[in-house]
This record gives structure tokens, C-alpha cells and sequence, in this order.
């Protein structure tokens, strides 16, 4: 498949429809992607007749599988630090864009896919058990240090004691335990999944834009300050971590995190 035809972009009925289109290699983001994700972001923000954006993605059993590690090499420094610095610049916009964002979910998140789950504003989900879908942040069973919004987004969407769960232990988790949390706007059967997502759009097309973006923006002027703190921490822990520091070294810089993050 070419670069072109990795993600999909269309406007109709007010609504920007952003689709992922790496099926192949499970919607997992590499640069090509990444880039062209948040230049759609940008287009639909800029756009006066979009009121809503709405994100989803092909196939029938992953909405994404985050970050593609096989687009290059471990060591390949310069690539994974633009990667990390886009994928931050995108979950930060969609928190603090202030057109509404829907996700219509059919298939398992894991990482940088549960990502964009967290910071879409509203979720439309397919009534699947576990075994046919799963959520999961695995960044530290794989020896990667969350970044790209990873310890921001589950303490938003999640609170501090789930935020704690999901990243201390990497474990799947299913449709039933997001529902326990209330993170689901909407659950329907997956053969009505499109239509129910369509219908449950209209409405948003119909209000008036200067509600639905003033509610949005004046919920995330409320953290504003905080999340951009909580970002550049998130960054810097994130270099630290690769230091090899000794725990005696940690407990000192830890000590310091504390006093210049009040």
C-alpha cells in the first residue's frame, strides 16, 4: 500500500472523518503516518464547516496497534525522537482542539492506539468480549518508557488508582472494565456499529458549533497549565529513564522532581 493511502480524509455533514489505513500491519503508526495524522487533525481544526471530527479505522478487529517498532531500529535515535515528538504533539492537540472528537472503536487498542482513545472526547464502541478485543498499555513489559502522553492520558481518562494498573502492569483489559469506568459514551452490536455512530453524530452537526466548542475548550482551559506541565514531566522522566541511574541516583532526582513539580 502506498503513503498516500495510509489514512483517509473526508468532509461531509459538518463532520471530518479521519480513518486509519495500515490494515496490514495492524493500523500501527510510523512516521508516514504520524505526520499525515496530524496534518488531518490540523485540517479538520482549520475547516469552518467541520463542528465534529470523527476518528475510526478499517478491518474488523483493531482500531490501532500503536507504534509500529519495526519501522526501524532500536538505535536509530534521531527517528524514535521525532516519533516520541509527534506522537506528543498529537495527543496534546486532540486534548486542547476545540472541535469535538469521537472514536468509533471495532477492534483492540494497544499503546499509542489506547492513546488516541483516551484523548478522543466521546468513544462509540462494538459489543465484543475480551477474547475479541482488548485494550492495553504495554510500554514497560517491552522495556519502553511511556511517553507520547502515556502517564497523562490514563490519570485524565482513568484517575490515579487505574493510571497506576494499566501502566505498572501492562495487562489486557476488555469492554467490561471500561465500562465499569465509565469510559464508553456508546455500546452497540458491531453490525450497527456504523449506523449507530452515524446517527449519534447527526446530533452534534445540528447544535450550535459555538456550544459544543466553548464547553469543550472551557473544560480544557480548567487543566490547561496543568496537562502542559504534566507533558514536559513526562518528557523528562522519559530521558532519564534510559540513563541507567542507580537507585540511590534515582531517589535524588526523584527528590528534585518533586520540588520543581509542585
Amino acid at each position: 500500500m502506498s503513503n498516500k493511502n495510509i489514512l483517509l480524509y473526508d468532509v461531509k455533514a459538518k463532520v471530518a472523518t479521519i480513518v486509519l489505513n495500515r490494515l496490514e500491519v495492524r493500523h500501527s503508526f510510523n512516521w508516514e503516518l504520524m505526520k499525515a495524522f496530524y496534518e488531518s487533525l490540523e485540517k479538520a481544526d482549520k475547516d469552518e464547516n467541520v463542528k465534529v471530527i470523527l476518528l475510526k479505522s478499517t478491518g474488523e478487529n483493531v482500531f490501532s496497534a500503536g507504534i509500529d517498532i519495526k519501522a526501524t531500529t532500536p538505535d536509530d535515535v534521531e527517528y524514535l525522537g521525532k516519533m516520541r515528538e509527534i506522537g506528543r504533539k498529537i495527543t496534546q492537540y486532540m486534548l486542547l482542539i476545540k472541535k469535538p472528537i469521537i472514536a468509533q472503536v471495532q477492534g483492540s487498542a494497544i499503546g499509542y492506539g489506547m492513546e488516541l482513545l483516551m484523548a478522543c472526547d466521546l468513544r462509540i464502541f462494538a459489543d465484543k468480549p475480551i477474547e475479541e478485543m482488548f485494550f492495553r498499555m504495554p510500554e514497560i513489559a517491552i522495556s519502553i518508557y511511556p511517553q507520547t502522553g502515556a502517564t497523562i492520558l490514563p490519570l485524565l481518562a482513568f484517575g490515579l488508582n487505574y493510571a497506576k494498573y494499566l501502566l505498572l502492569t501492562g495487562d489486557k483489559i476488555g469492554l467490561e472494565d471500561l465500562k465499569n469506568l465509565n469510559f464508553p459514551t456508546l455500546i452497540v452490536t458491531p453490525d450497527k456499529l456504523d449506523i449507530e455512530t452515524k446517527k449519534f453524530i447527526r446530533t452534534f452537526s445540528k447544535r450550535d458549533f459555538s456550544f459544543t466548542f466553548l464547553i469543550k475548550s472551557t473544560l480544557t482551559l480548567m487543566n490547561n497549565k496543568m496537562i502542559e506541565r504534566w507533558y514536559d514531566l513526562e518528557d523528562e522522566c522519559g530521558k532519564v529513564a534510559y540513563e541507567k541511574k542507580t537507585m540511590g541516583e534515582l531517589d535524588e532526582y526523584i527528590k528534585d522532581l518533586f520540588k520543581r513539580y509542585p
